[in-house]
């Protein structure tokens, strides 16, 4: 097992990191990294971006948004909290979560705290959880990476995520903050996340014969750079990869009632009507052609709102409020 030495905070970065291991190192090795992120929020490979954040929350705060390779639900990352990679050969082992989990588990277990893999891709104390787990598979390489929220800031969490009521009310419980613990609230005694690392990472080599430290080259920097520049950090891959969706946005205005429907495909408006009892002081078809090709996002729907002079349409509001509207 070689660790790989990351000692970013750039989720683009870390992110670029783990897509570079899984597919161009040499596969004669098995990885393993530990790495931290600036607040982030991190969507699944399949999930809509839109639905799982936050956005005035987001924007306000300046936390970062990534879309990862793996599968699963969207997380929360600060720096209270930390990520384990494992990159390995596949040997019948997607979703086979317990065999990555099990030296998380190990560590806590020499600091005194009794964790259990819980559900599908959990790690819990006391039923709550502290860890989340995905998988992705290239060839025949395989990559698991896991969260462990040590000291996290989860008031900060519960403001970021956006989950849907049905997912908390399937669950019976009242907030995501209930849900979740972080490791130091079980502490005997302190500890810190770097002394926490130490432990996690000699109870994972631990488990090896082979052991060695592995510090990216000039070149493996460029490529994993590369990728964070032309993928990570593009809006086409945060949001542009969500799958096609539905969006209906209604409001109450003194001026009149409207309802606004959108398809939006690889984060584009692809179709766009505008119903309700507002008089119209131009034709509104005009309006929702020109709204088709847009970014479904606050900046590039309120710049385009105003290059087609909303007011000729709706004389009674103005491109922010409306923007806020389709968008909120």
């Amino acid at each position: 097992m070689i660790e790989i030495i990351n000692n970013s905070h750039d989720p683009y970065f870390n992110l670029a990191l783990e897509e570079y291991a899984v597919i161009n190192l040499p596969e004669t090795q098995n990885y393993f990294i530990l790495w931290q992120n600036q607040p982030t929020v991190v969507v699944g490979r399949n999930q809509n971006t839109i639905e799982e954040i936050n956005a005035p929350h987001i924007e306000e705060h300046d936390i970062k948004v990534v879309r990862r390779m793996s599968g699963g639900g969207a997380v929360y990352h600060d720096y209270g909290n930390l990520n384990f990679t494992f990159v390995v050969n596949e040997n019948r082992d997607f979703t086979n979560f317990t065999k990555f989990t099990r030296p998380v588990i190990k560590a806590l277990n020499r600091i005194g705290i009794q964790a259990e893999n819980n559900g599908r891709n959990d790690i819990t104390i006391d039923g709550r959880k502290f860890s989340g787990n995905a998988q992705f598979k290239y060839k025949q390489r395989l990559m698991h990476h896991g969260t462990i929220l040590f000291n996290s800031r989860l008031e900060d969490m519960v403001q970021a995520l956006n989950p849907s009521t049905e997912k908390i009310t399937s669950k019976g419980i009242k907030s995501v903050r209930s849900r979740v613990t972080n490791i130091s609230e079980h502490l005997s005694s302190p500890l810190t996340i770097e002394e926490f690392k130490k432990i996690l990472t000699v109870e994972v080599l631990h488990e090896e014969k082979d052991n060695a430290a592995y510090t990216l080259s000039d070149y493996d920097l460029k490529m994993v750079n590369d990728s964070k520049n032309d993928k990570y950090s593009t809006w086409d891959w945060i949001y542009g990869a969500s799958p096609a969706y539905n969006v209906k946005k209604t409001g109450n205005f003194d001026w009149g009632n409207i309802d606004i429907r959108l398809e939006v495909k690889h984060g584009l408006i692809k179709s766009c009507r505008i119903y309700g009892d507002y008089f119209s002081a131009h034709d509104i078809t005009e309006l929702e052609r020109g709204l088709i090709g847009t970014r479904y996002s606050e900046s590039e729907i309120k710049k385009r709102l105003a290059e087609l002079e909303l007011q000729r349409f709706l004389p009674q509001t103005d491109e922010h409020k409306l923007t806020q509207l389709i968008c909120s």
